[in-house]
């Protein structure tokens, strides 16, 4: 069966969505107000729901929606209203992980696929042929796997079941992501969308006999992380990932900004359609993926489980801060007379060079000549996060084209 693999990129409001369609993706997975693992995500109303399916669509792209909390019986009334809400808004998917919610999904959302979430720990092709019994034809492998283990699923499943998996992101120090730390400490479940990232706070050891008496597990003056995992990034095992079945490559992220968003997508996008075209496209251009992957924040890289068990060499005992190697100031919302809109995210001034990054691969260098706000004022600086801002270019940008400029503060591993 000939499998073009989809590029599946994460989305937290609808602008970021528009993004991620724009630089690449083939689909983009989002959050609804309710139901969703990601609380503190901006997530999605109905309405934007709505209109971003409507934008997806009319570019050929699917939008998946998470629904992939573990419900409590209080949760029962209110998820069936939201489930026929779905039904008539129609994604394209639900990713889903409670068996009873799943249950309420085929009865009140009939219209629109369930897709399996790695929240439910599907390890074994068992796992994914009872699935495809009850009627899925999506299952989201579990992060624990080995490209060997995801290659003898697809051995074993039907040929048009498909298989997602994660390809880039953040990785959790629990089993698939299903953390008990953020509830044991703070009483925020991460099972329902309100975690707290424990594992990327600092710990110390202390002796059952010795109450109150703090042992510090230096690995420098500022300590050890000793749950925090670098982020996982497989652009250079595209054919490897290919050749073990899998039909669609998931990016992690929905709290990510338009720039985290757009940079994955794009340098993804790439790497896939260089591969079709030939290997040694692909290995060609090796250097501009990993040089351009690493202009979004990141923790350093590993490739996981995929080939084999992580060891000491996948965490971070350093420093809990992600590496920012660029600044996001804005996108093109809007060409007028000449001139840039965009809702401006970080500080610049009047002469300072910024980029332009291009969909399809191109960084353009251009000079700021001018910034003006609604009202046609001069602003010397764009420093109000947030504010609207009309900028003069020395180089030609398009709607969607994002601005960005380089931390000259970052220091690289």
């Amino acid at each position: 069966m000939d499998r073009k693999v989809e590029l599946l990129v994460p989305a937290g409001s609808l602008e970021v969505l528009k993004i991620a369609i724009m630089f690449g993706a083939d689909a983009v997975y989002i959050g609804g107000e309710e139901f969703s693992l990601r609380a503190k995500a901006a997530n999605f109303s109905d309405e934007d729901m709505i209109a971003g399916i409507d934008f997806a669509h009319k570019f050929g792209k699917k939008v998946y929606v998470t629904v992939n909390i573990f419900a409590h019986n209080y949760d029962m009334d209110e998820a069936v209203d939201y489930l026929k809400r779905l039904n008539e808004i129609k994604p394209d998917g639900l990713i889903m992980s409670d068996p009873g919610l799943i249950s309420l999904a085929f009865e009140y959302a009939p219209n629109v696929e369930v897709h399996i979430s790695t929240q439910a720990n599907n390890t074994n092709y068992m796992t994914y042929k009872f699935w495809y019994k009850m009627g899925v034809k999506r299952v989201v492998s579990a992060r624990e796997l080995s490209l060997e283990e995801i290659k003898g699923i697809r051995e074993n499943i039907p040929d048009d079941m498909e298989i997602e998996s994660f390809i880039h992101g953040a990785m959790c120090i629990s089993y698939s992501g299903r953390c008990l730390l953020s509830n044991y400490f703070t009483g925020r479940d991460a099972n329902r969308g309100e975690c707290t990232h424990p594992c990327r706070w600092q710990y110390a050891v202390v002796e059952e006999k010795r109450p109150g008496e703090y042992l510090p597990v230096y690995e420098n003056e500022r300590g050890t992380f000793i749950f925090n995992s670098k982020d996982l990034c497989m652009i250079g095992h595209i054919p490897e990932m290919i050749d073990a079945g899998i039909d669609s490559f998931k990016i992690e992220g929905r709290m990510k900004t338009s720039l985290y968003v757009a940079t994955v997508a794009r340098t993804y996008r790439k790497a896939i359609d260089d591969y079709y075209k030939s290997i040694d496209t692909y290995k060609s251009n090796m250097d501009w993926y990993m040089d351009e992957i690493s202009k979004c924040t990141y923790r350093k890289f590993t490739t996981g489980f995929y080939f084999g068990k992580p060891n000491e060499e996948t965490q971070i005992y350093d420093s809990n801060t992600y590496i920012s190697e660029y600044i996001y100031l804005g996108f093109v919302e809007e060409i007028r007379s000449g001139k840039y809109k965009i809702t401006q995210r970080n500080k610049f001034l009047i002469g300072d060079e910024i980029e332009i990054m291009k969909p399809g691969g191109e960084n353009v260098i251009a000079k700021v000549i001018n910034i003006e706000d609604e009202e046609g004022n001069v602003v010397p600086a764009a420093s109000h996060a947030k504010q609207t801002l009309y900028i003069t270019l020395s180089e030609k940008a398009d709607e969607y084209d994002i601005f960005r400029v380089q931390n000259k503060d970052v220091k690289k591993p």
